[in-house]
Order: C-alpha cells, then sequence, then structure tokens
C-alpha cells in the first residue's frame, strides 16, 4: 500500500509538470491581477494571443492619424461656403494605395456571377455592374469608351468608374470577407477546396460575420504539425475567434475627414516622423498646402536629379477644351482617366488624391458639416443596428449570406447618455440646436441619400483638386468621373507597427523621479 501510494505521487507530480502547471519548468505568461498562467490547460486554460499587432491587409497603406485643419485652403470660387475651416482629429487608419481599378472590380462580378448562378439571383447580378452609359454624352463621340473602358484589358489598371455609392459600399463588404476567408485558408482553418467550389453557394457562401458566430461552419484543412490554434486544453483547435487576432476589420469606404487628412499627406513635412530614438517630428499644424503632393507652401517639388518645376502631378482639366495638352507635350498624358498608379504619389504613399477620379466617401453630404460635427473622428452617416435572432434564439442570414440586421429601436436608447436616437443621418437637422432646416427632397436636392464625393477628376479644373473641396451626388447615381478606395480601422498603437500607445520612459529615468 505505502508503494502504492509513493508511486501515485510521482505520476501526480509528473503530470503536473508536464501540463505545465505549478512545477512546470515551461515559462507561462502571467496574469497582472490574479497571477495566474496564460494559456496554461492547468490553470483554467485561458487563452491569450500571441498577437499584438494588427497585419497590413492586401492594396492598404498605414495612415499616421493626427490633428489637421479641415476645410478650405482656397479662396471659394464656386461660392457654396460648405467647407468651412475646423480643426479635427482622426484616429490613424489604412487606405488604398489606389483607386480601385476596372480589373478589381471585373474579379468582383465574376464572384457574384459565380456564386449567384442561379436566374432567381439575376438581379442581385445585374445591380452590381457599373453603368457603362456614364460615358454617353448628347454632342460627344464617346461609345467606344461605353463598350470598352470597363471590359478592355488596355484599361486593366485605370480606376472603375460608373459605380453607385451603394455600389462601391458593396464591393468594401466582398473584399472584407474574400480576405479573411484566404486567411483563414493559408491557416489551415478552412480546406482550400473550398475556394474551388463557391460556385451556386448563394447565400451559403462564407462571410466573417456568421463565421465568427458560427452559422458558416467550414471544413478544416488536414491536421497540421504545428497547429496555429489550441484549445484550453492544448489541444489544436480549428476555429477562429476574434480574440485571436487573425482576422482582418473590415474594409470600408474612408470618411470624409479620413479622406481629406489622408489626401493632404502632412506626415512628409516631419523631418523626425519616422524616427525609433525617442525623437518626435513638430507640429506643423498651421501648414495649409492648396494640393496633395506639395513639401513646402509654395506647392513646388524639386529633387536633387533637378527640378521638378512643371511637370503635371495630376489628372485634370486644364481649361476649356484642354484635357491633355498638345501633340508632342502632352501634359497629364491622360485624355481619361489614367493609369491608378500614375503621376507622383503623396507623402503617405498615395496615388491620385488629386485628380484622375473624384471618389466616394462615406459622409452623407451637409452644407454645415463642419458646424456640427464631432472634432474627433467626424462622420455623419451612423445608423445604429443589431444582429437580428429568431424564436430559437439564432442568428438569420439574408438571401446575399450576410447576417441580418434591425436599426436598433428608440426603447432601447432612451437612457443611453452617448446617443438617443438610432438613425443620425439628419442628426442636427432641424433642431433647435443647430437652427439649421433641410426640407429634404422638396425645396432641396440634399437629401438623406446625399453622398459626399472628393478630389477632384480628369474633367474637373485645378480648383477641384484641393482635398478641402466637397460635392455630393444621390448615393444611388453614378457618374464618369467617380470612383473609390477602400479604407480600414486601425487597432492598436497610433503610430503603427513597433511602437506602443502613450508616451513612454526608461526605468532609470522613473526611479530619478522617485527619490
Amino acid at each position: 500500500m505505502r508503494n502504492f501510494l509513493y508511486l501515485s505521487a510521482i505520476a501526480i507530480l509528473f503530470t503536473a509538470c508536464k501540463g505545465g502547471g505549478l512545477f512546470s519548468k515551461k515559462k507561462f505568461q502571467q496574469s497582472a491581477v490574479t497571477g495566474w498562467n496564460y494559456n496554461d490547460k492547468s490553470m483554467g486554460g485561458f487563452q491569450k494571443s500571441k498577437i499584438i499587432e494588427q497585419e497590413t491587409g492586401p492594396g492598404l497603406q498605414f495612415v499616421q492619424g493626427g490633428t489637421f485643419t479641415m476645410g478650405a485652403t482656397d479662396e471659394d470660387v464656386m461660392g457654396d461656403w460648405n467647407n468651412i475651416p475646423r480643426r479635427v482629429t482622426v484616429s490613424s487608419f489604412y487606405i488604398d494605395k489606389t483607386e480601385v481599378a476596372n480589373i478589381h472590380y471585373r474579379e468582383y462580378l465574376h464572384w457574384i456571377e459565380k456564386t449567384f448562378d442561379d436566374p432567381m439571383y439575376e438581379n442581385v447580378i445585374n445591380a452590381a455592374k457599373p453603368d457603362t452609359l456614364v460615358w454617353r454624352k448628347a454632342l460627344s463621340a464617346n461609345e467606344p469608351l461605353v463598350e470598352s473602358y470597363f471590359r478592355h484589358p488596355s484599361y486593366n489598371e485605370y480606376p472603375v468608374v460608373g459605380v453607385s455609392w451603394r455600389q462601391a459600399n458593396d464591393f468594401c463588404i466582398w473584399r472584407s470577407n474574400r480576405v479573411n476567408e484566404l486567411i483563414l485558408v493559408q491557416k489551415g482553418l478552412i480546406n482550400p477546396n473550398q475556394l474551388k467550389t463557391f460556385q451556386g453557394q448563394a447565400e451559403e457562401n462564407f462571410t466573417t460575420k456568421s463565421y465568427l458566430l458560427g452559422i458558416y461552419a467550414p471544413q478544416p484543412a488536414k491536421p497540421q504539425k504545428k497547429p496555429v490554434l489550441v484549445d484550453e486544453n492544448g489541444r489544436p483547435r480549428n476555429y477562429a475567434t476574434m480574440e485571436d487576432g487573425i482576422l482582418m476589420p473590415e474594409y470600408r469606404l474612408p470618411t470624409e475627414a479620413e479622406w481629406e487628412y489622408a489626401a493632404l499627406g502632412y506626415i512628409n513635412q516631419n523631418p523626425n516622423a519616422k524616427t525609433r530614438e525617442g525623437k518626435r517630428g513638430e507640429e506643423l499644424y498651421m501648414n495649409r498646402q492648396v494640393y496633395t503632393w506639395s513639401r513646402n507652401v509654395n506647392g513646388l517639388r524639386d529633387s536633387r536629379l533637378g527640378s521638378w518645376q512643371g511637370k503635371y502631378m495630376a489628372n485634370f482639366k486644364r481649361g476649356t477644351g484642354d484635357y491633355m495638352g498638345v501633340a508632342g507635350g502632352l501634359n497629364d498624358n491622360a485624355s481619361v482617366p489614367g493609369p491608378i498608379s500614375s503621376f507622383f504619389p503623396n507623402g503617405f504613399g498615395l496615388y491620385n488624391m488629386a485628380g484622375n477620379v473624384n471618389e466616394w466617401v462615406a459622409d452623407i453630404y451637409r452644407p454645415l458639416n463642419s458646424k456640427d460635427l464631432e472634432d474627433f473622428n467626424p462622420y455623419r452617416g451612423n445608423v445604429f443596428t443589431k444582429l437580428v435572432k429568431d424564436e430559437n434564439g439564432e442568428y438569420q442570414r439574408d438571401s446575399l449570406g450576410n447576417m441580418k440586421k434591425v436599426v436598433v429601436s428608440d426603447e432601447e436608447t432612451k437612457n443611453r447618455r452617448n446617443y438617443q436616437r438610432n438613425n443620425l443621418l439628419n442628426y442636427m437637422d432641424g433642431d433647435s440646436l443647430s437652427m439649421v432646416s433641410y426640407s429634404t427632397g422638396l425645396n432641396t436636392l440634399i437629401s438623406n441619400k446625399s453622398r459626399v464625393y472628393k478630389g477632384g477628376s480628369w474633367d474637373d479644373r485645378a480648383y477641384w483638386l484641393s482635398p478641402g473641396t466637397r460635392r455630393y451626388l444621390d448615393e444611388d447615381l453614378s457618374s464618369a468621373t467617380i470612383g473609390f478606395r477602400c479604407a480600414m480601422d486601425r487597432f492598436g498603437s497610433q503610430e503603427g507597427n513597433g511602437f506602443k500607445n502613450g508616451m513612454h520612459f526608461s526605468n532609470t529615468r522613473q526611479n530619478s523621479r522617485k527619490r
């Protein structure tokens, strides 16, 4: 009996050591509030992801946020007075280096036509197609562009046009799901054969939300020797959660403030902005440059190889009837939109933030936005929603595979202090606080379907190239001069990967202060 107890004690100690318990030599990170180990199955198995920084999604460029003066930087020659200068701050975010091109949008259509190949979804396919008739004009010979601009390979890398705000928004949703689906395949959490069989899936297709809610349950890949994820017992886990940090945030249209900030590219004027030795650039917030490409107040660029003065930095209309200059000396070398990576990038490395095509942004249009928006991450367009559950408490998908949502009720918002309304498209529009009223759809063209577009185009004069200028169009309409690019939220450090939030001082300096 004594020998049995002795052997049992040895077995228990061996098990504890092997499992990472109190006597294990394996080192675990400990909780600062309980002292319990993270990722230790003998201490509850609470999981903490090793991923601490956000990856950069395909096509995106990191934009370090900050404060800037949003609004007019040039004389208001149009007399709109709808871009009154105002100091705001935007958080760091990601934005596409280039405009979305024809080839990208055709990839989107290919997926839709394959996934929704049943004749009952014909309206879904047609609703996604760009309006190529935007090229037609009563007294112009533009018919070849109607047939060729979107489809011909010569225009593959040219910005897609004829896309409404709604279509651009839907493209962002599709892109988010395809990027995350591929990530899960690369991590071995989805069998790659499923990428070959998306034809006819219809509403059963992969979406990030349905995956995270457990509604979309993919077939995992073959077990890997070294699993990417493990459960609380240390066994391979074939599904990812938000806490794992593997999945990307959603692609979306940039807000007007984000777009304008990114276009200005002020970071290029801070000589120490990219160092990691503790130096900081100057707060050059008084700069009021007119265009996106300037490095000094005069807007001229010079290099060691010689002056660039006189070179066209954007694709725009110089004057009446002058779209590209004279043969043998073409100025911008583009009669219609040019390739998405043409012309010189701005301080953030972004192409064509002035000229080429105007770009949709997320915001609802109001002339006095500068007066009634928040000064941190300003945006007009919030409609607060929640997911829909059926009578059994299960989340529901719609006919396209997206999770069903409904607008949050007034009953749910009445006791909140941070917001009291669910639909804020027309917030401070006609109430006593703003003293502003728009009889939408009756006495004005401005409505809750009016969306902002910015940046100027191949068919615009130089005035519209300034990032502060703004115009609007109904979200269901499109134009040969309007395209778009996508953005994404930034999680974590505002300075970017490799940096920490807040100001951090060495222990030596902190200890000297305590004496």
